[in-house]
């Protein structure tokens, strides 16, 4: 039951300050409040709509798509200097999936953290696959995991509960699986939905396996197939192939648990696990720093179904360029590689397998127990070179066919739908009465005051300004700068404090909202230019 008087009291108050005092970028009222009638400020909560929540709706990037790619990072990291400790045996400088800390010569400490936005839509899979995530790091460098912090980041009030209840919920249940104690956690208001964990491991310090130590002759191991980042993007914008998604979400939530406990006990030379950097990534990163060049074989990488039809579609999200940047140049493909192919290695995975460096004399039945005990998809994609200049090189013998390229359509989708449309001011606007008085349901029109009984012409009306102010053959920047100038122009106070406020959500500076009022002034003259400085530090 809503408590009125605390809704009044709050909304008054950043109605007289101009800014939502839960959100200082915004007006009051806000968009959840005219749209569900409901006052996060006023500690007023979202009930859980009807189906699942779709989680994947309320991010930009998901899963490891939304970490800050290895150019930027190897930028940023650049001039920072760590502290040398005799007990750190693997840390920061060295680029490896986990940090180990000696404690005596029989135990040593394996540390990770990790936490990325969903990439599946089921709450409860996000949180299985946010712990799968999080533990890998530990089994990639030959470690036992036994204890996890939780972290989560999650937009309270303005998404039901429930959902974070159900993330947490899959986390716990994903890291009783795996053996591993959640002992507590952090929690922080965000505005997009991010959890993961904090992992403390242990491993023998003499049998570590780290990323860099490849040697010549070894087969390379990968023990989960890859696409992840593609089908999740393809799943965004409505593309992804039937039952492509739902294959995905097993892969993810899949522990490496014994894949890592396999490649201990058949002494493997080195290992990462896939994930951010993508295959290319991760596996250049092992070149480079065991000072060997290594050889692929793209017929011979596992792959979700359905990927090759989405990389020869051109389905690939921003993070195959971004990781593109970051190491296309340690990579040399023979002529006949096509890009889709190459796009597919550098594709930003998440939970992804295990990538062993496995001795030539024990490879093929470390490969025969993989599949025989989990990982049934587990393949030798190529062997490590003499050479040692940390290239990869990209062989196509062409065994696995490229499919034909589909023709698509190009239908409205609801992401271009949501792409920050200019709002139809004088379908939205309220009064102040009306905004803190709870007594109606949000509605009404600035230009025309209270239109009840026009039925179907109002609906038709509110329905063309939706359409009007979309994107469309100008996207939703440039309405936004279009709709500051109209409602100058035309001098309608109400609107033009919407589409200011709306402006600088979009992140327009004070130039810009000036600028396009300007246009406006050229045209209106000084009547224009008296009303705009009147209202435009609204």
């Amino acid at each position: 039951m809503k408590n009125m008087e605390k809704r009044q009291r709050v909304m008054r108050r950043s109605i007289r300050l101009g800014h939502c005092i839960c959100d200082p970028k915004k007006g009051c009222p806000c968009d959840i409040f005219r749209e569900k009638d409901v006052c996060p400020c006023a500690g007023e909560r979202l009930e859980a709509p009807p189906g699942p929540t779709r989680l994947t709706e309320l991010v930009d990037r998901p899963g490891c798509a939304s970490k800050i790619d290895a150019a930027a990072l190897r930028q940023v990291l650049g001039g920072l200097a760590f502290p040398d400790d005799p007990r750190v045996l693997v840390g920061a400088p060295a680029g490896d999936d986990a940090g180990v800390f000696k404690l005596d010569d029989g135990l040593a400490l394996v540390q990770t953290v990790d936490v990325f936005s969903p990439s599946v839509d089921d709450p409860y899979v996000f949180g299985q696959i946010a712990a799968a995530n999080s533990v890998s790091d530990v089994y990639a460098m030959g470690g036992k995991p036994l204890t996890a912090l939780s972290i989560v980041g999650f937009p309270i009030r303005t998404v039901p509960d429930d959902v974070m209840r159900e993330i947490l919920r899959g986390g716990i249940d994903k890291m009783a699986e795996a053996g591993v104690a959640v002992v507590g956690g952090h929690s922080i208001d965000d505005k997009e939905i991010k959890a993961g964990f904090a992992v403390t491991g242990v491993v023998n310090p003499n049998k570590v396996v780290a990323n860099d130590g490849l040697q010549p002759g070894d087969r390379l191991i990968l023990t989960k197939p890859i696409g992840l980042g593609i089908m999740a993007f393809a799943a965004q914008i409505g593309r992804a192939p039937d039952g492509g998604p739902e294959a995905a979400a097993r892969t993810m939530a899949a522990l490496n648990k014994r894949a890592s406990e396999l490649m201990v006990e058949f002494d493997a030379h080195a290992c990462t696990d896939v994930t951010g950097f993508g295959l290319m990534g991760h596996l250049g990163a092992m070149a480079s720093g065991s000072k060997v060049d290594v050889e692929i074989v793209w017929d011979d990488i596992p792959l979700l179904p359905g990927i090759l039809q989405c990389a020869v579609d051109e389905i690939i999200p921003g993070a195959v360029e971004r990781n593109r940047e970051a190491s296309a140049d340690c990579v040399v493909a023979e002529d006949n590689v096509q890009p889709a192919m190459l796009d597919i290695c550098f594709d930003a995975q998440t939970s992804g397998g295990l990538l062993i460096a496995a001795g030539e004399s024990t490879a093929d039945v470390l490969l025969t127990r993989l599949r025989e005990d989990g990982c049934p998809e587990a393949a030798v994609i190529g062997r490590v070179l003499e050479t040692d200049s940390g290239r990869i090189f990209v062989r196509y013998e062409g065994r696995k066919k490229m499919p034909p390229r589909q023709q698509l359509d190009h239908p409205p989708t609801e992401a271009k739908a949501k792409a920050e449309p200019a709002p139809a001011c004088c379908a939205e606007q309220k009064t102040v009465e009306t905004q803190c008085s709870g007594d109606e349901q949000p509605s009404s029109d600035c230009c025309s005051g209270d239109t009840a009984g026009v039925g179907d012409l109002q609906q038709n009306f509110l329905e063309f300004l939706k359409c009007a102010n979309a994107p469309g053959a100008f996207d939703a920047r440039t309405k936004r700068a279009m709709a500051i100038a109209l409602s100058v122009v035309t001098k309608c106070e109400p609107c033009l404090k919407i589409h200011i406020g709306k402006a600088r959500e979009a992140g327009f500076s004070q130039e810009e909202i000036d600028e396009a009022a300007w246009m406006a002034i050229a045209f209106g003259g000084s009547p224009t230019m008296m009303f705009y400085n009147r209202l435009r530090r609204s």
